[in-house]
């Protein structure tokens, strides 16, 4: 999620009683269904957890959970996978920060010794924190989907969807995704999606538990290329060491995990000749064009305009003809406008006629809320930032940049300070689903460490490439896993109310991919009446999943398609 960045499951309780000693205590957990937890302890996974080399044997708890009537048996698998590079073939050749003293990230761990190449000439690099989900009593894996989830940042964990989206257990949220009181909840989710798929949660290098090794730099994951390397290479290790080969695939990321998503598409695909199944992209971010609101860029103001629309229709700021629309019209008005007058009016700046700008300076005003004099002022233009806090500038209330739906007072009244205040949207949902998750992982599912859960983390300066290229762009990498692999099915999901990504700059992103046609008819999109987190509301939740069951079908049930038919 948010903050756009802050390994095994078990193949059934045979493998995991391999991995762990057969004592047990079973213990019941307070919720909805009763749950099990498997407490496993072992002296040799204290000494593993002191050696850089080894792989820390994992957390193995066992779990149920009622769905639609219907008694799921899981297990939760929760540990670290450690990366490893060959000696003289680093994962990503030249990154920055690949030898020498650690200079940002979390501290690396609390272990003192040093990364030596082991006997099969591999170093330890990193250890990456995650948390998986299987379903009990599956004889075959090929038989059984299973999805790799990531939130974005850069810096992000993958709290947010592992404790508000698809997970068996989740934070307490009202139904239109509001913090309650605190202290908070822990509850079982009604809307899992562990009845049709395995899950694996995956916090990237310097975020949540995950850290580099002693002397090892986090600088040299920090990047767009170093980061499809390390998460790529975990899922590599991850499907090698659970017998997943054979399994249907799915990659999830949101916001900047969409970036990640797409980049591994290509990358898993050419590194490693993983083939997925499907891609998810929540809350799409594949090209930082659409976002950098500059006067010479175009593209955001484009691109925001129908998320503005949406987002005063909300708040009651239309004239009344427009108030009586529904949001998904609001949307369709926005988007017609965006894409034809006002691309035509941004494209012709200066030359602009006097007479033409303010024509379309008072259907921005209308579309809006805002004053035509407001966009006059600025040549057409209004930031993200400029909007957040001019829509609600009479009742000296800041938008939500997440949520726009959310609100919340303002820092400096009548200023245009905009999201650098604060985001109502953001702190609505930090605080629950942070105490939810630590409390979660050390209670029921047995993890014991000292570290804190980095839910979000500085991991500046990213690594994005190189400047001439342009600004950081993973949509033509989806292009080309797409062409090459004809059963990669694309779902995106778009939110209303989203102003931090913005559906409509997703399907004009989306729209420049020029895809033929065959291949664009593998991409499908979705909308919700939410923000960012769309998985936050609880009706669009719940359309999430059915919506996913409906992609989950799509992906895993296709006809050869005959290339070499003459």
């Amino acid at each position: 999620m948010p903050k756009l960045t802050h390994l095994l499951v078990i193949l059934g309780l045979t493998f995991a009683l391999s991995l762990v000693p057969a004592g047990r205590a079973d213990v019941k957990v307070e919720s909805k269904t009763e749950t099990k937890i498997d407490t496993k302890s072992s002296d040799k996974s204290d000494k593993d957890a002191e050696s850089p080399d080894a792989d820390p044997l994992p957390v193995v708890t066992a779990h149920s959970i009622t769905v639609n009537g219907q008694v799921i048996k899981y297990h939760a698998t929760t540990g670290y996978m450690v990366l490893k590079e060959e000696e003289g073939k680093p994962l990503v050749p030249g990154a920055p920060g690949a030898t020498g003293p650690a200079t940002a990230g979390p501290a690396p761990s609390d272990s003192k010794e040093d990364a030596k190449p082991s006997k099969d000439g591999l170093k330890s690099k990193a250890r990456v924190f995650f948390v998986a989900y299987t379903l009990d009593d599956v004889t075959d894996p090929a038989t059984r989907p299973v999805t790799f989830c990531f939130n974005g940042g850069p810096g992000s964990s993958s709290v947010w969807l592992h404790m508000g989206s698809m997970a068996p257990r989740r934070a307490k949220l009202t139904d239109e995704g509001e913090a309650p009181p605190p202290p908070y909840q822990l509850v079982d989710n009604e809307s899992t999606w562990l009845d049709h798929t395995d899950l694996v949660f995956i916090d990237p290098v310097s975020t949540g538990y995950s850290r580099t090794l002693p002397k090892e730099n986090p600088a040299q994951y920090h990047g767009l290329k170093e980061d499809l390397a390390a998460v790529g290479d975990f899922i590599r290790l991850y499907t090698s060491r659970n017998a997943r080969w054979l399994s249907p695939k799915i990659v999830l990321g949101e916001s900047y995990g969409t970036v990640r998503a797409a980049g591994l598409s290509d990358y898993l695909q050419t590194r490693y000749g993983l083939c997925l199944n499907g891609i998810i992209l929540v809350s799409s971010a594949l090209n930082y064009g659409s976002f950098d609101f500059t006067p010479q860029n175009n593209l955001p103001y484009i691109g925001f305009l129908p998320g503005y629309a949406t987002t005063a229709w909300y708040h009651k700021k239309l004239a009344p003809d427009l108030q009586a629309k529904s949001v998904v019209e609001i949307a369709d008005l926005a988007r017609t406008f965006a894409g034809n007058d006002y691309l035509l009016a941004l494209a012709k700046g200066d030359t602009l006629p006097a007479a033409e700008k303010t024509r379309v300076a008072a259907e921005l005003s209308r579309l809006t809320g805002l004053p035509a004099k407001y966009y006059l002022q600025r040549k057409l233009r209004v930031s993200d930032s400029l909007f957040f806090s001019a829509l609600l500038r009479d009742e000296d209330k800041l938008l939500g940049r997440y949520d726009s739906r959310f609100t919340g007072p303002r820092y400096e009244p009548g200023t245009d300070a905009g999201y650098n205040e604060w985001d109502p949207s953001d702190e609505a949902v930090t605080g629950p689903l942070t105490a939810a998750f630590n409390d979660y992982i050390h209670r029921e599912l047995k993890f014991e460490t000292d570290l804190p859960y980095e839910t979000t983390w500085d991991v500046s300066p990213w690594n994005f490439g190189d400047s001439s290229e342009g600004p950081p762009n993973t949509a033509d990498a989806l292009r080309k896993a797409m062409t090459r692999n004809p059963y990669l099915k694309i779902w995106v999901t778009c939110s209303y109310y989203d102003l931090a990504t913005p559906f409509f700059a997703a399907e004009t992103v989306v729209a420049g991919m020029n895809l033929e046609p065959s291949i664009r008819a593998n991409l499908r999109f979705s909308y919700y009446e939410a923000g960012h987190m769309l998985y936050i509301h609880r009706d669009s939740r719940v359309k999430f999943k059915a919506d996913f069951e409906s992609f989950l079908h799509d992906a895993t049930h296709q006809e050869p398609v005959h290339t070499a038919a003459r």
